[in-house]
């Protein structure tokens, strides 16, 4: 008269199905206990009541035609579930449940309402209803079985007794204690499965996402993040977009590779490397590539803030750059590295096709066109220290940084030459307002950002210049 207790594949929620695999994509034994044992063990308990009922004179004679409907209605109803059209009913268990609670509530009333058994059949459905559909299933099957049960004793009458022999009662309360141990044991055991699924599925999580960061470090963050996000698919496809593009290198390079070991060169260059990479992430420029000590940044891809802001942020970029190398170039000199290392830079604004080039099993996210080879031929003219642009990229930062006329040079792919400028720095910086100086000579080097030092640094830094001017002084004198 009852359904089985709790079924995995039917009362949990979409989320707990993915949870019966195991970190290894393998099946996790989960011993559920099928509708239909549920169902004959329920209905075979209330068999064993009719018959106690029936031999003890509880029960008229003619409740031994119910044993029929006890023993072959758990059969009927699984083939009704399993093989009819009634199997791609939805919610067709609790749809079910409740036709057990409507006979259950019959079955009272044809006793009469006799307390024990009475109590007992109720039991079982509402535990069934309660570890099937919740409160909400309970209240609903509570319903049915009152009515039904109101309609049978409407019909047959209540019983002139509400008490059940000894015998009957210990069957009835036997029966209804088996039922209700063994439903509960299968779903303890469920639960303790799906706990260790859980678990499982936990450090699988943890594992996966420790294995992406680590992926992440071979790709540009942007490109990662909409990558893991959803965005963008994993598939051979490119697009025509608008970029600013950026090309750096070291002068001095070959021949500090000449002088020094190879583990103290990698150093450096990863240094090197490290800190320029934090500079470009600073202004959200796309890291292409990194090729012996040359360096491949754009701006615009996957993300964009328009072209405008997109080349502002780009030169912007190569400005910090070329101020942070001076720091960075102090440094080595207090290491022992005394070749002279500076930067040059190119940078080209202009359309170019982007994005997964290769093969299936082999992608790069990259760039490719002649504003490509653009930027790559302004960094390979410029000198040392300076950031070399094309007009499409000055007509979009002229009004905010200031720039000088260099002519014009010839490029391969372009049909007539073009005209390029030098970044001189920001219009902000320049003047006598400005927050930024620099000074650098053998032995000496000075960065000075006014707008980011706080009160407290300023204080230490106006102590260490006196320090120093006065040292510099009584040398002068000695």
């Amino acid at each position: 008269m009852m359904s089985a207790p709790i079924d995995l594949r039917n009362a949990s929620s979409s989320a707990s199905k993915s949870a019966v695999l195991d970190s290894q994509n393998n099946p996790i034994a989960i011993p559920p206990m099928p509708d239909y044992s549920g169902r004959i063990l329920a209905y075979t308990a209330t068999a064993g009541i009719i018959i106690s009922g029936v031999l003890q004179g509880v029960f008229g004679q003619w409740m031994l035609w119910l044993l029929i409907g006890a023993l072959t209605w758990p059969h009927i109803a699984h083939q009704l579930t399993r093989r009819t059209f009634l199997r791609h009913s939805p919610r067709i268990r609790q749809k079910m449940l409740l036709g057990d609670c409507a006979i259950g509530g019959g079955f009272v009333g044809c006793i009469g309402l006799i307390a024990i058994p009475s109590v007992a059949v109720v039991l079982m459905l509402m535990f069934s209803c309660l570890i099937v559909g919740g409160i909400r299933q309970w209240l609903i099957g509570t319903v049915i079985m009152a009515v039904s049960g109101a309609i049978a004793v409407a019909v047959v009458g209540p019983a002139e007794s509400f008490q059940s022999p000894m015998i009957t009662s210990i069957i009835a309360i036997l029966a209804t204690g088996l039922y209700i141990c063994v439903t509960a044991f299968y779903s303890h055991q469920q639960a303790r499965a799906l706990m260790t699924a859980k678990t499982q599925i936990q450090n699988q999580r943890e594992q996966s996402i420790a294995l992406s960061h680590k992926l992440s470090k071979y790709l540009s963050p942007q490109v990662w993040q909409s990558i893991f996000t959803g965005e963008r698919d994993v598939r051979l496809e490119t697009q025509r977009k608008k970029l600013a593009v950026f090309f750096s290198d070291i002068k001095g390079f070959t021949e500090l590779s000449e002088e020094m070991e190879p583990e103290a060169l990698t150093e450096l260059l990863n240094h090197y490397f490290n800190e320029m990479s934090e500079v470009a992430l600073k202004y959200g420029g796309t890291i292409d590539k990194f090729v012996g000590d040359s360096i491949m940044i754009f701006f615009g891809d996957p993300t964009s803030r328009g072209q405008r802001e997109d080349a502002f942020a780009c030169v912007s970029m190569a400005i910090e750059m070329r101020k942070h190398m001076k720091i960075m170039r102090q440094k080595w000199r207090s290491q022992g590295i005394k070749t002279p290392l500076e930067i040059r830079m190119g940078i080209s604004t202009g359309y170019t096709t982007v994005g997964n080039f290769g093969a299936e099993n082999r992608m790069d996210y990259t760039i490719i066109g002649k504003e490509v080879n653009l930027a790559s031929r302004l960094e390979s003219l410029a000198e040392p220290g300076e950031i070399l642009i094309s007009y499409e990229t000055f007509s979009l930062i002229k009004d905010r940084i200031m720039c000088r006329d260099k002519g014009e040079i010839t490029v391969k792919g372009f049909g007539r030459p073009v005209s390029i400028y030098e970044v001189v720095d920001f219009r902000r910086d320049m003047g006598p307002n400005r927050s930024f100086l620099e000074h650098e000579h053998s032995g000496f080097a000075m960065y000075l950002d006014s707008e980011k030092i706080t009160e407290r640094e300023r204080e230490s830094i106006l102590s260490a210049l006196e320090d120093a001017a006065e040292r510099l002084r009584q040398e002068e004198d000695a």
